[in-house]
């Protein structure tokens, strides 16, 4: 399994690397193959370069089976985007969940986001009218909205068989006017998930209020990237949610936290987000390529990190704990 791994900025480095040496512990115990190839993206690409996201690492990229990613500064627009539009990195899913052992502002959650991931005015099309007027260009079209909702169907069959779809159709009712209109057209293909619509000021604030009545929530760009951050906080922490960038062949893995240069170099960020993308990557893998080797081994991940976490014996400090980012990470090591 060729990985292209980009460590990115701030912390990224720190729970990259604490997230790789898990996978190498689990290849080692379970015979896995991996290849891990670093790829320089981000801010510091940017200054040595000239490019947040460096052409010269295209091919790489390309090349590899999955991405393993950190996140990334003030570039992380033109890295991101340019990696889930060039890839076709269609579908952004961002499950939420409480984790035993920690504190979460709500118990029972457990819900995916499942957010288109290619347009809306992620396009980054935007314009100086004037010197006092900007614009921006967002785009919503069948065909994509058409397939991630098909992701987003097939996703519920397999979990609570609900489906919330998120929107603001009552004013952008163009724009959103469509992505619902497409949205309820896949809905009448799964006569046997239950559907209902909230528009994004009322998803954010049942988010907070009720969260543990959602079970699969298929939105636009913009609007599943708040509800995400959202989620990740009344679940206990941002440092616990991983994300993953799908498309039809290849898969990009990578935090839902930020660089957060505010304690990078510290030691102490929150590894559990990267480390669950390992394990994720892991089972996809096993999944795509039909090898239960793999699956195995991302299920072991997932089960130590879980048993890490509800022992409370290595926590960080944003989950109370005093543990630095490599203890924790030996500690998963540990229980693989």
């Amino acid at each position: 399994m060729r990985i292209a791994v980009i460590k990115g900025d701030g912390i990224g480095p720190e729970v990259v690397d604490s997230a790789l040496r898990v996978l190498k512990a689990a290849a080692a115990k379970y015979g896995l193959a991996i290849e891990p190839t670093e790829v320089e993206a981000g801010d510091t690409a940017l200054s040595r370069y000239g490019e947040a996201m460096p052409s010269r690492y295209w091919g790489i990229i390309e090349a590899s089976d999955a991405i393993l990613k950190g996140p990334v500064g003030e570039s992380a627009g033109e890295v991101v985007v340019k990696l889930r539009r060039g890839l076709d990195l269609y579908a952004n899913i961002r499950p939420a969940r409480v984790y035993p052992g920690v504190k979460a502002l709500r118990e029972g959650v457990d819900l995916v986001i499942v957010r288109e991931n290619t347009e809306d005015v992620y396009v980054r099309a935007e314009y100086m009218v004037t010197s006092d007027v900007a614009v921006a260009l967002r785009v919503i079209s069948r065909r994509a909205s058409e397939r991630i909702a098909k992701v987003a169907f097939e996703l519920a069959k397999s979990r609570r068989g609900k489906v919330t779809v998120v929107h603001k159709a009552n004013v952008l009712t163009v724009t959103d006017g469509l992505f619902r209109s497409v949205a309820r057209e896949v809905a009448s293909r799964y006569p046997n998930v239950k559907v209902d619509e909230m528009y994004i000021d009322s998803a954010v604030m049942d988010m907070v209020r009720r969260p543990q009545d959602f079970d699969v929530i298929l939105t636009t760009n913009l609007y599943g990237d708040i509800l995400s951050d959202i989620a990740a906080y009344v679940t206990g922490s941002i440092g616990l949610a991983p994300s993953a960038n799908m498309g039809d062949s290849k898969a990009m893995f990578e935090p839902v936290h930020g660089a957060a240069f505010d304690i990078a170099g510290k030691g102490i960020a929150n590894p559990t987000a990267t480390i669950l993308c390992a394990s994720w990557m892991l089972k996809w893998w096993g999944s795509r390529v039909g090898d239960g080797k793999y699956t195995t081994a991302g299920n072991a991940i997932e089960k130590a990190v879980l048993d890490t976490l509800s022992s409370g014996a290595k926590l960080t400090p944003d989950l109370g704990g005093n543990a630095t980012t490599a203890e924790f990470a030996d500690e998963v090591i540990k229980r693989i």
